[in-house]
């Protein structure tokens, strides 16, 4: 039973990992899947997304009209075998809700793919609180930064030289908001409802660079 209460208002981190570790994103198209289920089914309405991917391609889907959502998302990164979100309830029930969808949701399309059967996450979602300002800063940039280790495993050892491919890296990876934030058109994620840490571009930029040397 979850430890958790969820109140609307406060902020949460939401991560999950493939049940025994395994890649749950085997290549690009999943990824965008994903993306895809995390905007359409932020919604307080009953919808089958199936048949909206199957009227809609590409970037059309994140034109569709879904009514009130659930939560609003402050960020999220995709790992090959992980997920993470920041994100607050916007409804009671929110973030449970949404997060059953989205990984039903997936689950079924990976395993319709790949012919498998069974659980593909580790449960339903991990989730902590973050109640101070200083916790919900490092988390934006937390979650930013997983995809470092897949550009060097071992890069919390790298020298400062090695920054500026790091944060090429960061800055251009496909599977997390960091691109909403960098060109300001905000689709998965809300940012009015969080603290405006980042109202420039460099301001983010400038935030990567602090978190990469702090976690030296």
């Amino acid at each position: 039973m979850r430890r958790i209460t969820f109140v609307e208002g406060e902020y949460y981190h939401l991560y999950n990992r493939g049940v025994d570790k395994r890649v749950v994103f085997t290549e690009s198209s999943e990824y965008r899947r994903f993306i895809a289920y995390l905007y359409l089914l932020n919604t307080q309405k009953n919808i089958r997304p199936a048949d909206l991917l199957d009227e809609h391609t590409g970037n059309a889907i994140f034109s569709v009209e879904r009514g009130d959502p659930l939560v609003a998302v402050g960020a999220y990164c995709l790992m090959p075998n992980h997920i993470h979100l920041f994100a607050t309830p916007l409804v009671k029930g929110g973030i449970s809700k949404y997060m059953q969808r989205v990984q039903t949701a997936y689950t079924m399309f990976f395993n319709e793919k790949h012919r498998r059967s069974g659980a593909l996450f580790q449960g339903t979602f991990k989730a902590e609180h973050a109640d101070h300002d200083k916790y919900v800063k490092y988390l934006f940039s937390y979650i930013h930064l997983n995809p470092a280790k897949l550009a060097n495993p071992s890069w919390k050892q790298c020298g400062r030289a090695d920054f500026k491919a790091l944060r090429t890296f960061i800055r251009e990876y496909p599977y997390s908001s960091i691109g909403e934030y960098l060109s300001k058109k905000h689709i998965i994620t809300n940012p009015t409802k969080f603290p405006n840490y980042f109202l420039q571009a460099h301001e983010v930029d400038d935030h990567i660079d602090f978190w990469l040397s702090t976690q030296q």
